[in-house]
């Protein structure tokens, strides 16, 4: 019998962009060493572990997955691969990746297929063997290049848009039921981080330095430096940067015009924000606000 293929992924693949429109899944073994710095996308992500152990940090939070784990990552938050030598060498994991227009395509009235990953809480879950069961036979079948008996990649194609609406369906009927989640045992937390997230979002207009930043979390401004870059990946200069052209992406999905975007976003002025909006995004911010239509951000 002739093995079907599968979408993978190389555990060095440093991609976090997508190259087909509407979604992309692939299989993932090994740890993924090239994902160790704090990053986001303008799609959701979903991280279903397979085989073996797997652990990310998604802004203040680590969560350290096991086997038959799922992990939702939502628009525009900032995440990294947690690295710890050898525990992660033999994971193996599905990668989900999906943009807001195909899950609004795919919802039905009464029913926001996006809004699992806007439940309070946990990102991560475990849910009984049944569900998961069903949930991993949708991802099973969306991972493989080719089914068989299915005559064309357009036929594919169609089947692939009734397993993700199955997928999505049953998972947010199970992100609602808290005893799924990850509870705080489960999760390490990262206060300096949160505070420093907080602090930025809450002056986001405004210029914000390294000083005041380490003065709000009671450290030395180098010890403050050390310990931010090791637990995040990032320095504090490139979080901060991240933090507004966050602030700048969701701005331009609610309509706001580029002036009050740049502004609004904290930066000093415009020909700075469209230099690091396009290296982030890859296109001006104008371009953006038309790829992408608009959309209610809750």
């Amino acid at each position: 019998m002739q093995e079907i293929k599968r979408h993978q992924l190389e555990a060095t693949d440093e991609r976090q962009y997508m190259i087909q429109e509407g979604y992309e899944v692939y299989e993932k073994q090994g740890a993924p060493l090239g994902a160790i710095a704090f990053h986001y996308h303008s799609f959701y992500e979903i991280i279903y572990v397979l085989e073996g152990e797997y652990s990310s940090m998604l802004e203040n939070q680590t969560y350290h997955m096991k086997k038959g784990d799922f992990l939702l990552i939502d628009c525009n938050v900032m995440h990294k691969y947690h690295f710890i030598e050898k525990k992660h060498d033999s994971s193996r994991r599905i990668i989900l990746w999906v943009t807001r227009e195909m899950l609004q395509n795919l919802s039905k009235e009464g029913l926001d297929l996006s809004a699992c990953f806007r439940v309070q809480g946990s990102c991560a879950y475990h849910f009984p063997i049944y569900y998961e069961e069903m949930l991993r036979g949708y991802l099973l079948k969306l991972v493989m290049a080719e089914l068989p008996d299915v005559p064309s990649a357009a036929a594919k194609q169609v089947l692939d848009g009734g397993y993700l609406t199955l997928f999505f369906g049953y998972l947010n009927v199970l992100c609602l039921r808290r005893e799924y989640g990850f509870s705080r045992e489960d999760m390490v937390f990262h206060p300096m981080v949160e505070q420093v997230a907080d602090y930025i979002d809450l002056h986001i207009t405004e210029g914000i330095s390294v000083e005041e930043l380490a003065d709000h979390v009671h450290m030395s401004k180098y010890h403050f430096l050390r310990k931010f870059k090791e637990q995040t990946g990032v320095t504090v200069h490139n979080f901060v940067l991240n933090k507004r052209l966050i602030h700048a992406s969701e701005e331009l999905l609610q309509g706001k015009s580029l002036t009050e975007t740049w502004q609004n976003a904290g930066f000093t002025d415009y020909s700075s924000f469209l230099r690091n909006f396009k290296k982030a995004f890859g296109v001006s911010p104008g371009r953006y606000r038309e790829q992408i239509p608009q959309l209610l951000v809750l």
